[in-house]
């Protein structure tokens, strides 16, 4: 555990251009008044931005991540933990932000469906 907080830490240091403008959007509750964590360990897994109290995690892909099965897996265990996961394309962040932010306020705003007995 103690290397991923590590590699959590390294990765907030080395935030790629459109992290740091979704970082930007959503820091220090810009969005409405919704606290974000970046790059935050969660089980085995290290996600690119999570709002705990919405359950809502952000991911961010670049190119690597087309038809990935790992990040297919990881989606479903996060899940399963109780978690939604919205993902976005890098050049989606940066061609069309309001679009990305109005999404993610939209799911903000959503409550979770309560789980089945």
């Amino acid at each position: 555990m103690a290397a991923l907080v590590h590699l959590a830490r390294q990765l907030r240091k080395n935030q790629t251009d459109v992290e740091r403008v979704f970082w930007n959007q959503v820091r220090a509750g810009r969005l409405d008044g919704w606290k974000f964590r970046r790059q935050q360990p969660i089980g085995h897994y290290i996600v690119d931005f999570v709002c705990l109290d919405a359950m809502l995690i952000v991911e961010l892909d670049g190119g690597q991540h087309a038809d990935s099965e790992g990040d297919a897996e990881r989606d479903e265990w996060l899940r399963n933990q109780g978690f939604r996961v919205l993902r976005f394309w890098n050049n989606e962040v940066a061609t069309n932000l309001e679009g990305v932010m109005s999404e993610v306020a939209r799911c903000l705003h959503t409550p979770l469906p309560n789980p089945l007995p």
